[in-house]
Order: structure tokens, then C-alpha cells, then sequence
């Protein structure tokens, strides 16, 4: 007898470390808290969910590292969901359950035609109720848009940036509302840098840049998006470079920085070879400040794996949640459950896009179920649209083409970011102002 109570009691103190976890605190806003749900003061925990699973479907590129951060994050949201009782689908508990496919479409040479037969296959045999983090090339995202509509399947993507997907939905929304987007888009990722490029040159004097961007939809699309900022501010943009998939020799880019004066790089890179940039930039000693998205410079361990390269960079990270801001309580939660999940070296290798929108996906997936009492795909999507609540990447609120809406008070949008890497290997945030904990500063080789 004395062990059962023991057993009992040692199962209530977990359950109860769990939900600890979780860092739900009551709302001040109309918004809701997305983490664990919480219990009644009095009330017993709850248990782990046992009912039949509701489905989640990934199907995306599980080699690229935001794939591999993107899926742990859902994975860790899953668990802390079916702990705390699971979802309640009008009136029973029911858990998640995780089911991905590898569409290996970060891979150079991939078709999209193996993409989405990949989604068709994950469709088919695993039959989701919901889809998360998705497509990962926008390519591949906006030919999923009819597979999707077909199928009638919510679907939330975290990684994948083409501002096509709120035009698609926008011009005919009856066929693609199963689609939404928790990441930021092309189009908020230059509104970002063109406000950081705009401090450059009233802070110091720059006015000659050279963009350089991997040959992938998103990419192209923002570097244009900045190089009309340049060219409508007055800016002399001294070269406009595309590189393929794979690419790994950046030495063009980088004399035509060097002769024509520019005093800033824009690069826009996912690729693991865009690391070369950063080295061959500081071995031919360009005197320009590198300002941009270089997805292998973005983890906190990537000062080592560089070997200490990258000081004066500015990378930025998409959506909080791998940059731990104090402002965004969560994101520092974020960090601190994955590191106790995955391991520190797991925190520190989190890449710079995907893993919080994918994380928060998850909750708001559950709120919307929850809210809709159904897993039928259109009232879900009715639910999804009514989404106000806040999460790792600041306030999460969908606007009328299902595009999270991003900005710079984490209070009132969801939220970017951009650091800097200063010796002795410290990310320290600076954009924007109220994340930032010191101003930019230029490095000693300019």
C-alpha cells in the first residue's frame, strides 16, 4: 500500500514539474497565454491525454537545420500538450501525434515535382487532421497551395517566405483558405533591414551597398525589396549578385564590394556553404560591414564552428525565439526548456528561423481545435482566423490573407530581430529597440 501512494505521489510531482515548465501566467491583454494549459488552483492535474491522436503531418526538408530545429520545437510543444491532458475535441481529451516525410527540397537539384509528392504521400497514408511547418523552399509552398486545397487540410507554415501564398489566398480565398503563415514573409523581412539599412546611413554616412542572394524565391525577392529602398533613398547600389543552391565561392561579390566602395554587404543566404562568405570576407580583408541573414552564422555556437570570423556581423534571427529576449518572457522559457529537452548543445546549434513560429504553431493549433469543438478542416480554419494569443514570437494575430502580422512591439505583433556578433563570441541584440542591448558599432576592419 505504501508504495502505490509513493508511486501516486511521485506521478502527481511530475505532472506537476511539467506544467511548471509551461510559464503560463494569466493575460493582462484580450489575447490568451499559448504555453501549457494550466490548472485550477485546488483541481487535480491533468493526465496525459490517451485518446485517439490527432494527427499532425510534416512533410518538409528534415536535413536543413531549420527543418531539424523546427520539428524538435513541435515536438517539445506535443509533449508538454499531451501531458497536461491533451486536447479537448468537443468534450475528449485527445493527444497529438507527430508523423514527418523528408521532401529534401533545401538539397540542390531537387524537383519540386519529389516535394510534393512527398506531401501527397504523407497525405495519404498518414491522414493528418492538420499540417505544420510545411514547405520549406517558397517554390515548393506555393505548389502545395492546390494539394492543399484539394485535400481541405489546415495548414500552417513556419518557414517558407513568398508573399505569393497571401496574394493566392486573397484572389480566391474559397480555394486556399486551408492556408496560413506563423514565420515572417519576404515582405517583413525588408521592412526590417531597410529600417536597419536607413540607421546606417544616418548614423554613418553609408550610402554604397552590394547585395548578394542565394537563386531561391524568397531570397531574390528580398534583396530586390531592398534594393528599391536603396535605390528610391538615394543609396548607389554597386552590385546585385545571385548565387544557385550550393554555391561556395563568393570572391566576385566581394572584390566588386571592395572596388566600388561599398560600405555594407547585404547577403540572404539559407544555404550551409553561405558560411564561405563571411570567411572569404574577412581573408581578402573587405572593409564592409556584413548586414544581413546567413543561415549557418545565426546559432550561438556558430562563433566556434567559425572560428571566430564573424566579429562585426549582423545576422538577423526571423522570429524570437533562438535569440532569448528579455522582452519576450517566453523566448527565454523557449531556450531554457529546449536546452533541458534536446541538450545545451542543441540550444546552442538552434538555427535563426522556424523554431519559434513552429513551437507556437502547435499551441495555436490546439486553441483553435479547442475553440472549434471540431477537427473538421474549414471550422478549424474559422477558429484559426479568430487566432489572438501570445507565444515565443511575441503576439500572434493572423491578418485577412492568414499572414502573422510582425513589427517591432512584441505587446502588439509578433517580432524579428537582428543581433551582432562582438568578442569573445557574444550574439548581442541590437534591432530592434526594445530588444537591442547596445547600438551597432562598426568593426576594426573598416
Amino acid at each position: 500500500m505504501k508504495k502505490k501512494v509513493l508511486c501516486v505521489l511521485l506521478m502527481v510531482l511530475m505532472i506537476f514539474t511539467i506544467w511548471g515548465f509551461s510559464g503560463c501566467s494569466p493575460a493582462e491583454t484580450p489575447a490568451t497565454e499559448t504555453p501549457a494549459a494550466e490548472t485550477p488552483t485546488g483541481e487535480t492535474p491533468a493526465q496525459p491525454a490517451e485518446g485517439e491522436p490527432i494527427v499532425i503531418g510534416i512533410p518538409t526538408a528534415l536535413g536543413s537545420i531549420e527543418g531539424r530545429d523546427g520539428v524538435r520545437a513541435i515536438e517539445m510543444a506535443v509533449e508538454e500538450i499531451n501531458n497536461a491532458g491533451g486536447v479537448n475535441v468537443g468534450g475528449e481529451q485527445r493527444p497529438f501525434k507527430v508523423v514527418t516525410i523528408d521532401t529534401r527540397e533545401h538539397e540542390a537539384g531537387i524537383p519540386i515535382h519529389d516535394a510534393l509528392a512527398a506531401l501527397e504521400r504523407i497525405i495519404l497514408t498518414e491522414d493528418p487532421h492538420a499540417i505544420l511547418f510545411g514547405a520549406f523552399r517558397s517554390e515548393v509552398l506555393l505548389a502545395s497551395m492546390d494539394v492543399i486545397a484539394d485535400h481541405k487540410i489546415p495548414y500552417i507554415v513556419t518557414t517558407a517566405m513568398t508573399p505569393e501564398m497571401e496574394t493566392k489566398i486573397a484572389e480566391n480565398y474559397d480555394e486556399y483558405k486551408y492556408m496560413f503563415r506563423m514565420c515572417l514573409n519576404a515582405p517583413y523581412l525588408v521592412r526590417y533591414l531597410n529600417q536597419m539599412m536607413d540607421y546606417f546611413g544616418s548614423e554613418f554616412g553609408f550610402d554604397k551597398a552590394l547585395i548578394a542572394v542565394q537563386d531561391v524565391l524568397w531570397a531574390t525577392g528580398t534583396g530586390r525589396g531592398v534594393e528599391a529602398w536603396f535605390n528610391n533613398n538615394g543609396w548607389d547600389v554597386v552590385g546585385f549578385d545571385v548565387y544557385p543552391t550550393g554555391a561556395g565561392d563568393f570572391s566576385s561579390s566581394l572584390t566588386k564590394a571592395r572596388q566600388g566602395g561599398a560600405q555594407v554587404i547585404v547577403p540572404i543566404f539559407d544555404m550551409p556553404q553561405s558560411g564561405i562568405l563571411v570567411k572569404q570576407a574577412r581573408d581578402m580583408e573587405v572593409p564592409a560591414l556584413l548586414a544581413g541573414f546567413i543561415s549557418p552564422a545565426a546559432p550561438e555556437n556558430a562563433w566556434d564552428v567559425f572560428d571566430g570570423e564573424l566579429d562585426g556581423l549582423i545576422n538577423f534571427i526571423f522570429e524570437i525565439g533562438p535569440l532569448p529576449a528579455a522582452a519576450v518572457p517566453k523566448s527565454v522559457e523557449f531556450n531554457q526548456k529546449f536546452g533541458e529537452k534536446f541538450g545545451e548543445s542543441a540550444r546552442l546549434s538552434l538555427a535563426g528561423h522556424a523554431p519559434g513560429p513552429s513551437y507556437d504553431s502547435v499551441y495555436v493549433l490546439r486553441d483553435a481545435i479547442e475553440r472549434a469543438g471540431s477537427l473538421d478542416g474549414d471550422a478549424i480554419v474559422a477558429a484559426l482566423e479568430e487566432t489572438d494569443t501570445y507565444g515565443v514570437i511575441g503576439r500572434i494575430r493572423f491578418d485577412e490573407n492568414h499572414q502573422v502580422v510582425y513589427g517591432l512591439d512584441p505587446e502588439e505583433t509578433a517580432l524579428g530581430g537582428a543581433f551582432q556578433w562582438r568578442e569573445p563570441g557574444v550574439r548581442v541584440p541590437v534591432f530592434p529597440e526594445l530588444i537591442a542591448e547596445d547600438d551597432i558599432q562598426l568593426p576594426p576592419y573598416m
